[in-house]
């Protein structure tokens, strides 16, 4: 089982509130955990900006803000559990997201995750606003992924881990 070690309200946390607890019947290596850690999410659309685990965005704040949510969740179909399935089918999983994103009535801007420098290729993703932690965990899991990055009120962006 995995869990969260940051508290709901980052306010008061302590320094660990940055990062997210692996435990050790994971299957998830601990190289792979530090490149989700390291990851630039990067949201496209009228306004790009860039997410980064544990570090306030003042621009996903507004994006809060202006659509009137207080959480968001930055997911992609590409790449389950880790493993390289290839452009064609990357691109097909992350078409096949955007509709069942638009048929839910979920806002939604695309992105992509993008390490910065150890050459895995980039994945296609939705910034889905609204999107409450379970609803995004379970999201996640039904795409076969071992993570999602979820961010509260705070604007704070978590590695939330499924596996």
């Amino acid at each position: 089982m995995i869990r969260s070690a940051i508290p709901s309200n980052p306010a008061g946390a302590s320094p660990l509130h940055r990062w997210t607890f692996l435990l050790p019947d994971s299957p998830i290596s601990a190289e792979l955990l530090q490149a989700f850690r390291e990851t630039r999410y990067e949201v496209h659309g009228a306004e790009p900006f860039t997410l980064r685990v544990g570090e306030y965005s003042a621009a996903l704040a507004a994006a809060h803000r202006r659509l009137q949510v207080y959480c968001s969740a930055f997911i992609t179909a590409c790449n389950p559990l880790s493993e390289d399935i290839g452009a064609a089918s990357n691109a097909q999983r992350h078409a096949e997201l955007g509709q069942e994103l638009s048929c839910r009535g979920l806002a939604h801007i695309e992105g992509i995750g993008q390490h910065p420098s150890n050459g895995w290729p980039g994945e296609a993703s939705y910034l889905i606003l609204g999107l409450k932690l379970e609803a995004a965990r379970t999201l996640g899991e039904s795409l076969g992924q071992n993570a999602i990055v979820w961010s509260g009120a705070d604007a704070v962006p978590r590695l939330i881990l499924l596996r």
